[in-house]
């Protein structure tokens, strides 16, 4: 049910059987349906990135484009189709797509990309319309068949049944017959109402091969003559080699080659063990780096002297300057938040097989189109010559958005001649990630003498994702990324301003889990925290009076109010904290239970509750899943996680020196769904933003301390106690 196919094999394979296939593409004039016998006749016509295949044995395949991290887009998908199709969910199975244009996703302009929480809002009308059209062509069949009208033929569960007489026909029945129908220029989709799949809580179908250890990660590829490869990479960023023993590493047992890449000097062994202990054998000596006093120290200096430099300006309502002049009382507050590593559960790695005519690669990626180019690049090979073998993935969170592993097993590869099993170990995985960007960020807010808030000035400090991944993506000097969050808040303030200031160091960033909105979350619902109480107002309200023409986000904070039981007394020493955020097309609310040990200076948080305004959705079980795992790694973010740096590079390497949270710590979460007509929207990502901002302000509401700085450890909390 998973095992990926070439393009090649799925046309072949699909047109082998006597069934239905179709597939959908966007086009400049809207999206086409087509069948497959079509695209091979009219090769290059268009590329199609979504497919159905209908079998005569019943079975339904639905051609999934993205990549499966745990998110549940193998189920969702296939839901879609299913639902319009009005197929039998017990006959659908799903098929990850190989990398390639055919697969790719109309909203990234045809990239095969997952990422953003865009999975369902990108594919949820092309898959709705390639379910209808097949289901249309279904009835068309059956009416053909028994010599009816085509309104006397209804589809239910795989069956189309006559309405006059009762008779049926399966779609497997059927399949042959429709494969020579015309595709139909319109399709009419269901009403929500009218939905049997879509909305229900439907088991995952990659959960029966995780169980059964039959789902294959990257780290699970095993090629038969492979090579195991260990890199020694420099300690400082833009360290280069001075020197190494080459003929140390060649003595360990088992050892074909040592080579210098790119990023470091490379080992091949027969064996893991042998890579591992030859790469310790070399003893690379290396120079200082690009910036050898590169530490904590700094990077925070950097920090805080770059927010005392004008920004660009992102976002300018009203005049900031005179609101705040005329405001009855000022307020002003600094923060900082740290580097995050992306931790995932599985390192990276990277199986590589570089022919002298053909490559092929095995990987959990987030980007085959990034993949594709780097393979391009490192072979000069024609893309269709280029096999790319998505797996399950170990946890994404954008780090495998990212190809540097890719294109080490391919160097790596490339230069040997042989297939190249390439696995980081989670040393390296720390210390050469892709990191969340350190911010700081400098609010100045004023409010009248009613309370209400007149003025917010708003400078935000941090590094550009976009300037590596995609330039193209920074318009006038600013990085969306950066300022998200800041720049599109709901809040309805009369004087606003966001600057953002571009900080720039050897340090590579990259998309963490909520990106931008988990560093602008934090500041600017901590800051409006702090004029609420200044305003001697509760939290709650004064959020709720600054979203006045925002119905769907009122809905929200009122929702988790209610069912968090906002306003009901707590155990002595305990506070609440609410935070509310909009990102990726959803709003979330979320309300934190804590306590605090001023002594010892740790955290505990013991209930969230969160309410979720994602539009229409699919599958409320993945949903709450997704937000559930978001909540507990952003209180891992919160209350634990810190990359450390020193000597030019970084100096944390394994979970005893970058702490995430544990089991015991994970308190009681409730997640609530709001139903709304609202515009579908995203759901791995939302629900980080608001955990660490909702228990900074419940620990305000514990103790009477503010905390401004990540993450919320004991040292933090000990030092804002004292000076509070």
């Amino acid at each position: 049910m998973n095992s990926p196919l070439t393009r090649r094999q799925f046309l072949q394979k699909s047109l082998t059987f006597a069934g239905l296939t179709i597939a959908v593409s966007s086009t400049p004039l809207g999206y086409r349906i087509v069948k497959a016998e079509d695209l091979i006749k009219t090769p290059g016509l268009f590329n199609p990135n979504a497919w159905i295949e209908i079998k005569p044995d019943n079975e339904i395949n639905i051609i999934v484009n993205k990549s499966e991290m745990g998110q549940g887009v193998c189920t969702s998908l296939p839901m879609i189709v299913a639902d319009e199709l009005d197929a039998d969910w017990k006959f659908v199975r799903f098929v990850e797509a190989p990398a390639g244009e055919r697969y790719g996703d109309p909203g990234w302009g045809g990239q095969q990309l997952t990422g953003g929480s865009t999975s369902i809002r990108h594919m949820y009308e092309p898959l709705r319309k390639a379910g209808a059209s097949a289901r249309k062509m279904l009835l068309q069949a059956a009416a053909e068949t028994w010599k009816v009208p085509l309104s006397e033929c209804i589809a239910s569960k795989s069956t189309v049944r006559h309405s006059k007489n009762g008779r049926t026909l399966t779609y497997g029945d059927l399949a042959e017959k429709a494969s020579g129908l015309s595709i139909p220029t319109s399709v009419t989709l269901k009403k929500e109402s009218q939905f049997t799949i879509i909305g229900k809580p439907l088991s995952r179908l990659d959960i029966p091969l995780k169980v059964e250890g039959k789902a294959q990660f990257g780290i699970d590829t095993l090629i038969p003559g492979r090579l195991y490869a260990a890199i020694a990479r420099p300690p400082a960023y833009g360290a280069k080699p001075l020197s190494y023993d080459e003929e140390a590493a060649m003595k360990v047992p088992g050892v074909h080659r040592v080579l210098t890449i790119s990023r470091g000097v490379a080992v091949c062994a027969d064996t893991l063990d042998a890579a591992w202990k030859a790469r310790d054998g070399l003893q690379v000596k290396w120079d200082k780096g690009s910036q050898p006093d590169l530490d904590n120290q700094t990077l925070e200096m950097s920090l805080m002297e770059s927010l005392k430099e004008k920004g660009l300006i992102a976002k300018s309502i009203g005049d900031v300057k005179s609101g705040l002049s005329q405001s009855a009382r000022n307020i002003e507050a600094t923060y900082i938040l740290p580097y995050l590593a992306h931790v995932t559960m599985e390192p990276m790695n990277c199986t590589a097989h570089v022919r002298e005519d053909q490559c092929e690669i095995w990987v959990p990626t987030q980007n085959q189109t990034g993949v594709l180019a780097m393979a391009e690049k490192i072979t000069g090979f024609q893309r269709d010559r280029i096999q790319v073998h998505t797996t399950y993935l170990g946890g994404g969170f954008g780090r495998r958005a990212f190809t540097d592993y890719t294109e080490e097993a391919l160097e790596i590869s490339k230069a040997t001649g042989k297939p190249i099993k390439l696995i980081w170990t989670r040393e390296e995985d720390i210390k050469n990630d892709f990191y969340r960007p350190g911010n700081s960020c400098l609010i100045q807010g004023g409010i009248d003498k009613k309370g209400n808030p007149i003025a917010w000035s708003q400078r935000i400090a941090v590094q550009s994702v976009f300037a590596h991944f995609a330039p193209q993506m920074i318009k006038n000097g600013i990085d969306p990324q950066a300022v998200e969050g800041a720049a599109d808040m709901e809040y309805e303030i009369p004087n606003l301003l966001v600057e953002y200031v571009r900080i720039d160091n050897p340090i590579p960033v990259g998309f963490w889990r909520s990106v931008g909105n988990s560093e602008n979350a934090f500041t600017k619902e901590s800051f409006v925290d702090e004029l609420a109480i200044a305003a001697k107002k509760d939290p709650l309200e004064f959020r709720l009076s600054l979203l006045k023409n925002h119905a769907a986000s009122r809905r929200v904070l009122e929702t988790v109010a209610r069912m968090a039981g906002w306003g009901r007394p707590l155990k002595k020493g305990n506070g609440r904290g609410i935070a509310f955020h909009s990102s990726f097309g959803s709003r979330v609310a979320e309300v934190a239970e804590v306590s605090v040990d001023k002594k010892e200076g740790t955290i505990q948080v013991h209930r969230v509750v969160c309410a979720i305004d994602c539009g229409s959705y699919v599958n409320p079980a993945i949903i709450k899943a997704n937000v559930t795992g978001a909540i507990i790694m952003g209180l891992s973010a919160a209350l634990m996680e810190k990359v450390d740096f020193s000597n030019g590079g970084v100096a944390s390497s394994n979970f005893y020196n970058y702490q995430e949270i544990r089991m015991d710590k994970i308190p009681e979460i409730e997640v609530h769904i709001v139903k709304s007509k609202e515009t579908i929207g995203g759901i791995g990502e939302p629900g980080l933003p608001p955990i660490a901002p909702a228990v900074a302000n419940g620990v305000f509401n514990a103790i009477g301390t503010r905390i401004r700085r990540l993450p919320m450890n004991p040292e933090t909390v000990l030092q804002a106690i004292q000076k509070a």
